[in-house]
């Protein structure tokens, strides 16, 4: 049986997106690798400590302590990855449509002669799909758009 994705998420999971966030604000910090590793051992153990605790209203207590103080803490400018939506080559480069296939010359569509005769019967069964969906134009129609 599939899992349904629910929108509640468990203390456990935002303990860890919590940790992984602070590293990641750490890293934005320290450039230097050791002392951003002391930094991340450190963090490391004051999670270690709060590991334990079976009280549910101290935990979330000291979960949203947490927040607030990566919220206080935050670095002014964060480093993200390149390609995340924050990133400088986010969406950078664009994927063509399909339809730039149609101009190809035809030497070299028969460099791929099993890919172009598979997207010719794919292409006859969408018009046919859309044809059926929408009914077919008339000539009239179409040459007074041009």
């Amino acid at each position: 049986m599939a899992q349904i994705p629910s929108g509640l998420v468990s203390h456990t999971r935002k303990v860890c997106s919590l940790y992984k966030r602070g590293v990641r604000m750490l890293e934005s910090y320290y450039s230097d690798r050791a002392k951003f590793r002391y930094q991340a051992v450190l963090l490391r153990d004051r999670f270690e400590k709060n590991r334990n605790i079976v009280d549910a209203r101290v935990a979330k207590q000291l979960l949203l302590d947490g927040e607030e103080e990566l919220f206080q803490k935050g670095h002014p400018q964060p480093r993200y990855f390149p390609e995340s939506p924050e990133g400088i080559a986010f969406e950078r480069f664009c994927t063509p449509p399909d339809s730039v296939l149609d101009y190809w010359d035809p030497i070299e569509k028969a460099q791929y002669p099993k890919f172009f005769a598979e997207r010719e019967v794919l292409k006859k069964e969408y018009e046919a799909f859309y044809n059926k969906m929408y009914g077919e134009t008339s000539e009239k129609t179409s040459k007074s758009d041009k």
